[in-house]
């Protein structure tokens, strides 16, 4: 008989055969995306507000039209493959003081339940040493203020901490979006 494994903690050391393929910018080399870049900075800290220096952010988007590049999404054909080398993922180290930085493209609404749209959002996933499992969460756009109302997943988290979802224009053009880990303004995390 065959039992499970105890579960173990990511890291310390989890960037060894991870960082090959971080990718930073989404946009590099890439014409015909659809949309402008954009520039996401951020910083991730714990609850202490102590920055997290060996954390790794994930996203995954799909393209300007709404169509995530894979196979599984029912909006997505052969042709897509052919037409796009813009895959929607892209992975960061966090740097000694926390922060990272992303550039990409605002992604257009995909498919929601009941024919409904979901709001433009990147779907983040944060790994860091003393995780037994990756943390799970969304980064909405803050000149969308009509569709993430309508958004059916943010609609579900309570209207005082949505605001950890959804990041902020800073004056040069760039998103600001930090992660709290825990404590106040603890960033919402979902359980998938």
């Amino acid at each position: 008989m065959l039992y499970p494994t105890t579960s173990q903690t990511v890291g310390p050391y989890l960037h060894i055969g991870l960082s090959g393929l971080n990718c930073a910018d989404l946009t590099a080399g890439r014409s015909d995306l659809g949309a402008p870049a954009v520039v996401i900075e951020g910083r991730v800290t714990d609850g202490q507000g102590n920055p997290v220096p060996d954390g790794m952010i994930e996203i995954w988007q799909a393209d300007a039209r709404g169509v995530y590049q894979h196979p599984d999404d029912p909006s997505y054909s052969a042709t897509d493959a052919a037409r796009s080398s813009f895959t929607g993922f892209g992975r960061v180290p966090t740097e000694p003081d926390g922060t990272f930085r992303l550039t990409t493209i605002k992604p257009g609404r995909v498919a929601g339940p009941g024919g409904t749209l979901q709001a433009p959002h990147l779907v983040v996933s944060l790994f860091m040493r003393g995780l037994l499992k990756h943390l799970s969460t969304r980064m909405y756009f803050p000149d969308e203020a009509q569709a993430n109302e309508q958004d059916w997943i943010l609609r579900r988290v309570p209207a005082a901490r949505r605001a950890t979802l959804v990041a902020q224009q800073s004056d040069s053009g760039v998103l600001r979006w930090n992660v709290a880990l825990q404590g106040a303004g603890e960033t919402v995390f979902f359980d998938i």
